[in-house]
């Protein structure tokens, strides 16, 4: 039924469908309905420690017994810069004061930790039929590893030289984020955004480039996203950010309703949250000091200057300070379960694909 099946015969879902890994949003209850549902749920663990991975994935396992992606991230872990934090701690000092805090009020840091040897260990407990990363790849003794287990690699890419190099490193399928695409950026050979394609100009161009099954993400939310990543080459897409308006999302009350009322023109790629680039909803301190600041600290490290106010923010009803993290089509996300989503996303690209090929 589907017009290439390259992706479906590598990973044996159903539907050639990724649930998006959206660290922070999305958890086991998304990943098991995506699954059991006929597509491929993943499962994020650049924020979990090594014992939360391990029983997140067992609990998966116990809902379904569908294939399960399992993400991590791939940065190189920051080095302390003492200055840089100082620096930045005085950008934001103007708003410690306006909600009464003291300059030296620090709040848990948030872990976002590189695929590591400890992290592999989990992989070969479980042996997940998908292993996807963000920002390339790990060292090629960890990834040699995660291939023996038989898991399937996957990547993104933001460019063609970066499909490119995942290609000749061993990936068996290249996640093409377009430039819709909310969250982080999986960028990793390149520091400018403002030369990163959009997914209609990314997609072929790495289906031509690359000799492995190309997944579209970035702006995809309905049948007719998916059908014109078919159209364009790919064997499949991944959606993350309509999956953020499902029960199973973890994201707060303002983030939610935030989503229901986001227009295409409203979300920016913003540096402040992170360190890194990320697509969200454009809020007050993405326009005061944003969306891309030279003064925020190296990923992962910049949020953490910033989690106090955002507390005190979010106490008050407000968003003015939270990474809502937000691709191009919120406004066509709809509220079902996720397994529903999953169902009805594939049936309306089928339907639209045979009544085009007719």
């Amino acid at each position: 039924m589907w017009p290439d099946r390259k992706l479906l015969d590598l990973i044996e879902t159903e539907l050639p469908i990724v649930q998006a890994p959206m660290a922070g949003a999305s958890g086991v209850e998304m990943a098991a309905a995506a699954s059991a549902a006929g597509g491929l749920g993943s499962l994020p663990c650049a924020m979990l420690d090594v014992a939360t991975a391990r029983t997140q994935i067992a609990s998966v396992r116990q809902q379904t017994s569908n294939p399960l992606n399992v993400n991590f991230f791939c940065h190189e872990p920051a080095e302390p810069d003492p200055e840089r934090d100082a620096a930045w701690r005085s950008r934001l000092a103007s708003y410690y004061e306006e909600f009464g805090l003291s300059a030296d009020t620090r709040a848990p840091a948030v872990n976002r930790a590189p695929f590591d040897e400890a992290m592999c260990e989990v992989v070969e407990e479980f042996s997940p039929e998908v292993v996807s990363f963000h920002f390339g790849l790990p060292e090629s003794s960890l990834l040699d590893r995660v291939k023996v287990t038989g898991c399937k690699v996957f990547s993104s890419a933001t460019t063609v030289a970066e499909a490119k190099w995942l290609s000749e490193r061993g990936c068996d399928a290249i996640i093409a984020q377009g430039w819709e695409a909310g969250g982080h950026r999986g960028m990793f050979l390149t520091g400018d955004i403002n030369t990163q394609p959009g997914t209609m100009a990314l997609v072929p161009q790495v289906v031509d480039a690359a000799d492995v099954p190309v997944i579209a993400a970035g702006g995809i939310a309905d049948g007719r996203g998916i059908a014109a990543a078919f159209a364009l080459g790919a064997s499949g897409v991944q959606i993350g950010t309509a999956y953020l308006a499902t029960p199973e999302a973890i994201i707060t009350d303002l983030h939610r309703d935030a989503l229901k009322s986001a227009r295409e023109d409203e979300t920016a790629l913003t540096n402040i949250f992170s360190g890194r680039p990320a697509r969200g909803l454009l809020n007050r301190v993405m326009r005061e000091i944003g969306p891309i600041s030279q003064d925020a600290p190296v990923f992962p490290t910049a949020g953490g200057a910033l989690a106090p106010l955002k507390a005190e923010a979010e106490a008050k009803g407000s968003g003015d300070f939270s990474s809502l993290w937000s691709g191009q089509s919120a406004s066509l996300a709809r509220e079902v379960s996720a397994g529903e989503l999953t169902r009805q996303l594939a049936e309306e690209a089928l339907g639209l694909m045979r009544s085009l090929g007719s």
